[in-house]
């Protein structure tokens, strides 16, 4: 037991560092792309994944592929994101990037791997995602969103929530509390892929254009919103 208990913290050691490394445009466009898959999979669920109206609604949608959670007693997660926000002028804005990192006490055993979305629904959420740094539950207003084709009536989700959150676990853990995690600007991925140091204001308010390795992520947060649409 003792030796599985410190085979299972080196596991998550190492991959949180891993995570945490340098990054080049190769990792940047891969997580791009494992971004776009999991909103593709997603539509493709629509009974057991995110409702219409909430694709509808959202004004910024972000995406962490490969979010890794683990520990032994204290557990923890970590994990490189990328969103997108909705423009005045209808589209979409350039892809920002940022890191997700936190612990929370708890008696679980392992390490996994989840993809997780977040829905960010009013211009308060969207303000918290332009920032260098928030904590989700502090300044931050986060729930659990509703789930399946349609969301169910006389809930409160849409006027109390600045960010709704969706986990697709593939592991031993079933769902994922992000209260008291800190959403981080993430440098290192931005210059990789833009080749300078850009703040999420000025990316997600459209100041940037959009590099073509981003464009199969847009098209796939444009698929969502116009399926939604016609719901």
């Amino acid at each position: 037991m003792r030796i599985k208990i410190c085979v299972l913290v080196l596991m998550f050691s190492a991959a949180v560092s891993f995570s945490k490394a340098d990054q080049t445009k190769t990792d940047v466009v891969e997580r791009l792309q494992s971004s776009t898959k999991s909103l593709r999979e997603i539509l493709n669920t629509p009974d057991k994944g995110i409702p219409d109206e909430v694709f509808k609604g959202a004004k910024c949608i972000a995406v962490v592929p490969r979010l890794i959670k683990g520990g032994f007693i204290i557990a923890g997660k970590h994990g490189r994101g990328v969103t997108t926000c909705r423009l005045a002028s209808g589209g979409w804005s350039a892809p920002a990037f940022f890191s997700i990192s936190g612990g929370s006490w708890g008696a679980q055993i392992g390490v996994e791997s989840v993809d997780l979305v977040m829905m960010i629904m009013n211009n308060e959420g969207m303000r918290h995602l332009m920032e260098d740094k928030f904590q989700v539950g502090g300044e931050a207003a986060a729930a659990a969103g509703p789930v399946g084709r349609h969301a169910a009536a006389g809930t409160d989700w849409k006027l109390e929530s600045q960010m709704l959150t969706y986990s697709r676990a593939k592991g031993l853990f079933v769902g994922i509390d992000l209260g008291g995690s800190w959403v981080e600007r993430d440098n290192d991925s931005t210059v990789a892929l833009y080749g300078r140091k850009l703040t999420n204001h000025a990316i997600l308010d459209g100041e940037v254009p959009a590099p073509a390795s981003a464009r199969p992520f847009l098209a796939a947060v444009r698929r969502a919103k116009a399926v939604a649409a016609t719901k």
